[in-house]
């Protein structure tokens, strides 16, 4: 694909959404309907930078575009799609699925528990689930999940997370019997790209500067940016500190500590100036986030 048809594409957080990760969790889970309805069934391309989506269709017919080569599917089905593929989608009117939605730091926890399994969700592929042993246990399992997300109770967040691991088997099983697709190795640009997401995911809490990453990965700054706002979307600098936020609204929804803790846990110096910080990215100072979660 040329750079010019790249760059064209759309990079999103959810379909039609480029601003902030819009929740504290995880994970983002909701009817297929509820995104694809509005858009008359159609998702044209577009990708995610640090998002990969699990797609389970029950019932209902359509067809799965992959770097623009069309896939017919049909329910039962399931269908993954990593981080940084072009992907659209084309859904018979009425289908009945659920999108769920994994952020990179949940997708880097899951392939790490999955071992080998793992690299299941690093390759794009549907599975039919007709006849599968798998097949009752993802559709109990989806619904589940899908009712827990939308109706929080006590425990939400360890239940969420106990029902996305155990999804993660069972499609991690189905996908080790048969692979319906399979993308081809990504250019070096990609690579530099996923490396600094690591190195994100690893030393945020420290603070680190972009130019320090960059030397990590042997690239300078300048060049990190440059791949970062083409593949991505967002500057390398941005892309730390959407890391640094998620988590701060993580502290902030999930656990009792003060803000003056939460900046400390994120390598802030100052507990003024994580404020300033958070306060710039939300429009809101973080006691006044929380309130509003409660």
């Amino acid at each position: 694909m040329s750079d010019a048809l790249e760059r064209a594409v759309p990079v999103f957080k959810l379909y039609g959404e480029t601003q902030h990760w819009p929740t504290p969790d995880l994970l983002h889970c909701e009817l297929i309907r509820e995104r694809s309805g509005p858009h008359d069934w159609h998702i044209p391309p577009h990708r995610h930078a640090d998002l990969m989506h699990l797609l389970y269709i029950r019932r209902g017919e359509g067809e799965l575009h992959l770097e623009g080569v069309g896939h017919p599917i049909a329910g039962p089905n399931v269908l993954v799609v990593p981080a940084m593929v072009i992907h659209g989608f084309d859904f018979e009117r009425d289908t009945d699925g659920y999108a769920i939605t994994l952020s990179r730091p949940l997708i880097g926890e899951l392939a790490e528990r999955l071992g080998s399994r793992g690299q299941t969700f690093f390759q794009a592929a549907h599975f039919p689930l007709a006849d599968q042993p798998e097949a009752a246990a993802i559709d109990t399992l989806v619904t589940q999940l899908h009712a827990e997300y939308r109706y929080p109770a006590a425990g939400r967040e360890p239940m969420l997370h106990a029902m996305i691991q155990a999804l993660a088997v069972l499609v991690a099983r189905r996908g080790e019997r048969r692979r319906i697709h399979q993308l081809p190795n990504r250019d070096k640009g990609y690579a530099h790209l996923v490396r600094y997401q690591t190195l994100v995911e690893r030393h945020y809490r420290e603070q680190p500067s972009v130019a320090s990453l960059a030397d990590r990965l042997g690239i300078t700054g300048t060049y990190l940016n440059t791949l970062c706002q083409r593949l991505a979307g967002a500057s390398a600098q941005r892309l730390l500190h959407e890391r640094v936020m998620l988590e701060a609204k993580r502290l902030l929804t999930y656990t009792r500590m003060t803000v003056s803790q939460v900046a400390n846990a994120l390598g802030f110096s100052e507990p003024a100036y994580f404020t300033r910080f958070f306060k710039r990215h939300t429009g809101l100072s973080p006691k006044a986030f929380r309130q509003r979660q409660q």
